[in-house]
């Protein structure tokens, strides 16, 4: 038989059981580990990934029921219950063989033992566990993947990429030649200008394209749950965790995590991802045994240059751990050219979407879209354009079904506008002036603001900003 790709632990009291299984075994299995002393198990557990026990069930003098075999089967099956188990046992009657698989074991062997028979119920026991483990990570890439596809499903085609401007052009092109490697990339770009579509659009060109897209927004999540949310963790590693939990960073292997929001990340988790980044491999919370790591890192932060070069609000090897590559997407406002492009694809979108004959564009309602500011970026147009084609009915869409401010409200100074008292018009431009003064950023907007990230995002969304 070929040599058994695996980790076995065989575990008895009987020194001479264990020259046996050292003898017959060393050269059918990859990794042969004995234990003489059962209470030596938890220890050696946290230090060694095993794929198999070879548990034997009796280790107190004068006792053959198997009562302690049954303690440690209970045992591996709460804490490690990847992990195959074959028992055995001199006394081993049917009844006792019969009740050890009821309780959790795969199979059992009787000693004296038939080397063929022990051998070839290893190699079935050890192809199980490795079929366990796959399958404990297929279930964690499952779930990834549908938060992530149902993520993908709310979005409409990347219309970020429509535009023959000069600054998409370029874009394009620095597109087309880091997307088949391996370089991180970081984005950089105002908050809905597209980051994450044209991460998803990096991946697609990519070699890990037939492979997951994992996306994190690193802002919404809280700083207590960071680890366990990223690293994953063990059963009982914290109150609550009543399962082992696979993290998303582990879920990823093989394809794209893309890191939103990355300067919205404390200082002190910077350093934890910085080393889970350099070292490739990632340690469960509560766990010793790391797992190896195989991504390709995408970044995206609506943070200014200036503040990802500070280094008292980000770490500048991470930074650099990050940035081979930087790709910057202009604000809408400096590509008002592509805006009937745009306006056009969405509408062809919806008109479908809603199952109606797509309408037109008024001149001058085109004038309007492209004479506005769009301070909510590609995001707010596309916003935009849905909600005018579903409250009209017309054949064409005029400048007043897009309920955009005039251009000369916008233009207005600070002393006229403040002569306004009207509530929705006051939070309206409050929110809008502190978008531009952080330059899109959410954290810091909502900080000035006085208001939780989520509040600020529902004000952007009721005043489609």
């Amino acid at each position: 038989m070929t040599v058994i790709a695996g980790h076995l632990l065989v575990l008895d009291d009987d020194e001479d059981i264990l020259l046996s299984a050292r003898l017959l075994l060393k050269r059918q299995i990859k990794t042969l580990s004995c234990l003489n002393d059962a209470a030596e198990l938890p220890e050696f557990l946290a230090h060694h990934m095993i794929d198999v026990v070879l548990l034997d069930m009796n280790f107190t003098l004068g006792d053959n029921s198997g009562r302690d075999g049954f303690e440690w089967l209970a045992y591996l099956r709460t804490h490690y219950p990847q992990i195959v188990v074959v028992v055995m046992t001199a006394y081993a009657g049917v009844e006792l063989a019969v009740n050890a698989i009821k309780a959790g074991a795969t199979d059992f062997v009787i000693k004296p033992w038939s080397n063929e028979k022990l051998i070839a119920t290893l190699h079935s026991a050890v192809a199980l566990a490795q079929a366990r483990n796959k399958n404990q990570l297929l279930q964690g890439e499952n779930v990834a993947l549908r938060g992530s596809l149902e993520h993908l499903s709310q979005m409409q085609k990347p219309a970020c990429f429509i535009g023959e401007t000069t600054s998409m052009r370029e874009l394009l092109r620095k597109l087309s030649l880091c997307a088949p490697t391996e370089a991180n990339v970081l984005i950089l770009g105002e908050n809905g200008s597209g980051k994450e579509l044209l991460a998803r659009e990096i991946h697609a060109r990519s070699k890990r394209a037939g492979n997951i897209f994992m996306a994190i927004d690193m802002g919404a999540i809280p700083e207590n749950l960071f680890e366990a949310e990223l690293f994953g963790y063990k059963k009982g590693a914290f109150t609550g965790a009543n399962e082992n939990r696979m993290g998303r960073l582990v879920a990823a292997n093989g394809g794209t995590l893309f890191l939103d929001e990355i300067a919205n990340l404390a200082l002190h988790l910077q350093v934890k991802l910085l080393r889970v980044l350099e070292q490739r491999q990632v340690t469960p919370v509560g766990d010793e045994k790391p797992f190896a790591l195989n991504v390709r890192v995408i970044a995206a932060t609506n943070a200014s240059y200036v503040h990802l070069t500070d280094e008292r609000q980000f770490r500048q090897d991470l930074l650099y751990r990050l940035n081979t590559v930087e790709l910057t997407l202009p604000p809408l406002r400096e590509r008002k050219d592509d805006i009937p492009l745009l306006a056009d694809h969405f509408l062809s979108v919806y008109a479908q979407k809603y199952q109606r004959k797509k309408p037109l564009l008024s001149h001058k309602a085109l004038a309007a879209l492209q004479e506005y500011s769009w301070p909510g970026n590609v995001r707010a147009l596309n916003h935009a354009i849905e909600r005018a084609l579903v409250l009209s009915d017309k054949d064409t869409l005029q400048a007043e079904d897009f309920a955009l401010a005039p251009v000369a409200e916008n233009s207005l100074s600070d002393s006229v506008q403040t002569n306004c008292l009207n509530l929705e018009i006051l939070e309206r431009n409050a929110v809008e002036k502190a978008l531009k003064k952080h330059a899109g950023n959410i954290s810091q907007a909502a900080r000035e603001l006085g208001l939780t990230r989520m509040a600020l995002y529902r004000r952007m969304e009721k005043h489609d900003l």
